[in-house]
């Protein structure tokens, strides 16, 4: 079915989050969503696009993504059909560069109203789920050591979530490694201990770094070096028998395919806002399967309506490492009617058409900028 696009709104959307979450680029207290509406000639659908404090993640801000959604995407899209998210793509690719942050809330957005229209969800416009669960691990990032393993024993014992991701990388190497051994040696051997180390090492730290994680049990090392370092990547993956999650260093196909090419061996951290939306997410995934590299479902710890579309296309795949889902239980509130359901280390995919979630519009305008 073909969709006309009619007009496209925008709110900036601050909501603060449960406590600290500590990076090695930034420490949030706050997360800003931005929320897209597109009001098409067959209905409305919704998308978001949300980044990690600030420009300390990446190049685009809240704010930019805004600006260049209402200046130059919107106007390019509006009174315009398209027959699919392939033609949507294809237009905005053909005159923006870059922005993909801001092209995946429109993705996004396109995709909830097509399926709602067509009364399908997102997921079978994507090829269809083959789960309705996903699995889904917590961050443990409040930055003190015995916080965090508080924090962890108190998930396990509630059900909710049996894997952790510790964010490490602003300290010193003796002081990080020191504190992601004592959580793996509080937590268990039964449970699986991840590190995200968000480009902070170089590549002769990494040496040490992955050596002394691999020994102490931990099951995965995300981004250890700068993304442009594609090579440190590959010699890391080669070296040790801890596998390597590649993040920031793979964004689209084109990166999926040049880092198989050298050798990679890890893994690929999926996220729709680095593609530039939930079909083109895919298309990554799909080089990595046929290159052979494992695949994890990453978050910009959006909050439920940009998880839950990450969340229709990861279900479309198999995940070897599962997700990092997590997004909105990290957050105080939200702007949707039900919150999804978390339970015994999963999350539910929502069914009915389009993303199959509700927004609470009293909540968006109590949340949004002014």
């Amino acid at each position: 079915m073909s969709i006309t696009v009619e007009s496209i709104a925008c709110w900036l959307v601050d909501i603060p989050t449960i406590r600290p979450h500590k990076l090695s680029m930034a420490t949030m207290g706050c997360q800003t969503l931005t929320i897209v509406r597109m009001t098409c000639a067959q209905g409305v659908g919704w998308g978001e696009a949300t980044t990690i404090g600030g420009l300390s993640y990446g190049p685009e801000s809240p704010e930019a993504i805004k600006s260049a959604i209402e200046t130059y995407l919107s106007p390019l899209l509006c009174g315009q059909t398209f027959s699919g998210v392939a033609a949507l793509a294809a237009k905005m690719n053909a005159s923006v560069k870059g922005n993909t942050f801001a092209k995946s809330a429109l993705e996004t957005a396109f995709l909830d109203a097509q399926g709602k229209a067509l009364g399908v969800p997102v997921s079978a416009l994507l090829g269809g789920a083959v789960c309705e669960r996903l699995p889904v691990l917590w961050t443990l990032a409040s930055g003190d050591t015995d916080k965090d393993i508080d924090e962890g024993k108190r998930l396990l014992a509630e059900g909710r979530h049996n894997t952790f991701k510790l964010k490490i990388g602003a300290r010193d190497l003796t002081t990080d490694i020191r504190h992601a051994l004592a959580i793996k040696a509080a937590l268990g051997d039964d449970v699986s201990i991840r590190v995200d180390v968000n480009q902070a090492w170089d590549l002769t730290t990494a040496m040490k770094g992955m050596s002394l994680l691999q020994e102490g049990g931990i099951d995965l090392v995300e981004q250890p070096v700068a993304q442009w370092d594609r090579q440190g990547l590959i010699t890391l993956s080669q070296r040790f028998a801890v596998p390597v999650l590649a993040d920031e260093a793979v964004a689209t196909s084109h990166d999926g395919y040049a880092l198989a090419n050298g050798g990679f061996t890890g893994a690929y951290a999926l996220k729709i806002a680095k593609a530039g939306g939930p079909a083109q997410a895919l298309k990554l995934a799909h080089v990595a399967q046929a290159a052979g590299v494992a695949l994890y479902g990453g978050t910009m710890l959006e909050g439920t309506l940009g998880t839950v579309a990450s969340l229709h296309a990861w279900s479309t795949l198999n995940l070897q490492w599962g997700t990092e889902m997590f997004g909105p239980l990290l957050l105080k509130d939200d702007i949707v009617v039900r919150p999804l359901d978390f339970s015994a280390g999963q999350v539910t995919l929502p069914q009915g058409p389009g993303l199959g979630i509700e927004i609470d519009t009293d909540k968006l305008r109590h949340y949004a900028r002014p």
